[in-house]
């Protein structure tokens, strides 16, 4: 199968390009830039030059391709506040793609976050079954869903608030470890009891491989491999690798040291991956987040 990615070079990108190329797969990739241009090519992926503004390049790619992985997301603009603007740049970019999809039955997988649900504040665990009306990336993500009436063997990818390895240089774990440096010390909100999910890079990317290959139509997927990690205990193995303490911090406080993740930091997102490891036959094998975090490369990488 001949695979468009976009977002192919950034963090999920770098495992999930090699992981198609290792079965069978060819991929060409939405780059940004001749450096990532380059990186493509080492991994011997092709390239297409482009951002997701560029809509006209976006429908060609899409067009040529056998499928599609949608990976990109504008999360610089996210990290300085504008999450409507990153949601209306993803939503224009699927549409984009979306319309040279519609009646072809070939497979696009989108990304979504279980993140959606912890804000909608459930009251329980999680699962793919559920899903909300609208709102901040879960009008894509319904877009996506939808297209399985149209024509298209569409599913989307939830990621976990954290998703984990060396492979991870600008996500929330090294946003954590970025401000722990900055506070002096590792913050959590309350008592920390709220819970985030996480997954390691290589079983996300077998996740989306395994999903463009077989997902039905219609399908949300969770890549969750720790279903629920307090933010207390995350706070304290991140305290542990810098040889900083783990602070509660107040509500008020949130936005002083936790910055852009203020609003996230409260969330309690424990999600389940039930269905989706048994759908797919997908088990996670990688090491978990506090193992990683364990191991010590996020703090000499951010150091």
């Amino acid at each position: 199968m001949r695979v468009f990615i976009t977002g192919a070079s950034g963090h999920v990108g770098s495992a999930l390009v090699p992981e198609l190329l290792q079965h069978g797969h060819s991929v060409v990739g939405l780059a940004r830039s001749d450096e990532s241009a380059a990186r493509l090519a080492e991994w011997g992926a092709d390239s297409v030059r482009g951002t997701l503004d560029d809509l006209d390049v976006l429908r060609s790619a899409a067009q040529d391709a056998d499928g599609v992985v949608h990976l990109a997301f504008r999360h610089d603009a996210m990290q300085v506040g504008d999450l409507a603007g990153a949601a209306e740049t993803d939503l224009t970019a699927v549409r984009a793609i979306a319309d040279v999809m519609v009646g072809t039955d070939k497979p696009l997988v989108g990304t979504s976050g279980t993140g959606l649900l912890g804000l909608a504040q459930l009251g329980r665990t999680g699962t793919e079954q559920d899903w909300l009306p609208s709102g901040y990336r879960i009008d894509t993500e319904n877009l996506i869903v939808d297209l399985a009436d149209k024509g298209v063997r569409s599913s989307v990818v939830r990621l976990p608030a954290i998703t984990h390895s060396p492979l991870d240089h600008h996500g929330f774990a090294p946003s954590l470890i970025g401000f722990a440096r900055e506070n002096g010390f590792a913050a959590y909100l309350g008592d920390g009891a709220n819970r985030w999910p996480a997954v390691h890079t290589l079983d996300a990317a077998r996740l989306y491989r395994l999903a463009l290959e077989s997902a039905p139509a219609g399908t949300r997927l969770h890549a969750v491999a720790d279903e629920g990690i307090e933010f207390r205990r995350l706070a304290e193995a991140i305290g542990r690798g810098l040889d900083l303490p783990a602070r509660s911090i107040t509500p008020d406080e949130a936005a002083q040291y936790l910055k852009f993740l203020a609003h996230f930091a409260g969330m309690d997102n424990p999600s389940s991956s039930a269905w989706t490891r048994e759908l797919l036959d997908w088990e996670p094998t990688h090491p978990g987040l506090l193992d990683d975090l364990e191991d010590g490369f996020y703090f000499r990488d951010n150091g």
